[in-house]
């Protein structure tokens, strides 16, 4: 189909700033299978001897679609993601450890909607030169970026929403950046295999759309370039402005805030509760099986 026509929508508003980016065809079909390679393709430049002996020959990379991100070894995601990010920023969520376990726990899979589409960029030597957290999805859910009203834009024009492609990190609405490429000479050029692929991909796949979402400032501008439409979202986050009590905080609100705040709080003991914080290895079973009922109920 044809591309999209580039759109951006400025906010002005004190609160941080939710980006996100999309791209697709005009018409969307049921989606079609494809195959695990999605192309090679050369890189120009003076990185390695064989190069610089033959300028014209350039460096070969392939880009493949991977089913799970078991299939790539933790080192090496783990170099792209920190190379993309900077050691000194690194971001826990786009870990190799962080996404595998929402796969083996069955959170982000086929059965729930998340079909695990992870993109792979590998050279000659089948060093892994860039990677793309994707997904292909069968609903809205877990993307804290509401588009329901494009589905059913979709669906009153005759045309399928779902599935579409997520490159994201599942449930998780924390920015950085999406297309996660080692910090080589070739970086550049490695980024835009990967963002050509994923586009050739979402038209093979013959899906409705591509979703790129909280991606970093400095992505969401690239792809613009790109082709993607842009995105503007508001998310709000608190901070402590070195406050040395409770009630010091409560000082920055109106006092009607601070009257109904305190009023909550005085019921907290006639209910009789108790709290208690547990690390990673304290937490048992037992607290697992109800914390779904308490989600579900809150």
């Amino acid at each position: 189909g044809k591309p999209v026509s580039l759109q951006s929508i400025e906010i002005s508003t004190q609160a941080s700033r939710i980006t996100a980016l999309f791209w697709g065809s005009k018409k969307s079909v049921k989606h079609q299978p494809v195959d695990s390679s999605l192309g090679d393709f050369t890189l120009t430049g003076s990185e390695t001897e064989e190069v610089k002996e033959n300028p014209t020959k350039g460096k070969k990379v392939s880009v493949s679609i991977i089913s799970s991100i078991l299939d790539v070894s933790s080192h090496e995601w783990d170099s792209c993601a920190l190379d993309a990010t900077g050691h000194e920023k690194f971001n826990p969520f786009l870990s190799h450890g962080f996404l595998s376990s929402l796969e083996e726990t069955g959170c982000a899979v086929k059965e729930t909607g998340w079909m695990p589409s992870h993109i792979i960029a590998k050279d000659e030597s089948e060093n892994i030169l860039g990677v793309a957290p994707l997904y292909l999805k069968s609903h809205s859910y877990g993307e804290f970026v509401f588009d329901h009203s494009w589905a059913d834009a979709y669906y009153s024009f005759g045309a399928r929403y779902y599935p579409k492609f997520q490159c994201c990190v599942p449930f998780t609405p924390v920015t950085g950046p999406r297309i996660l490429v080692r910090n080589t000479s070739f970086k550049d050029q490695v980024f835009d295999v990967i963002v050509t692929a994923l586009k050739d991909l979402t038209a093979k796949s013959q899906v409705s759309s591509l979703h790129i979402t909280f991606p970093s400032e400095a992505e969401w501008y690239k792809l613009k370039d790109r082709g993607f439409l842009q995105r503007i979202g508001m998310q709000y986050h608190w901070k402590n402005r070195n406050y040395k009590s409770f009630d010091e905080f409560l000082m920055d609100m109106k006092q009607s805030k601070r009257k109904n705040i305190r009023q909550e709080r005085k019921k907290i003991p006639a209910q009789d509760l108790t709290m208690k914080r547990l690390r990673g290895y304290e937490i048992k079973v037992d607290s697992t099986v109800i914390f779904p009922n308490i989600y579900a109920d809150t």
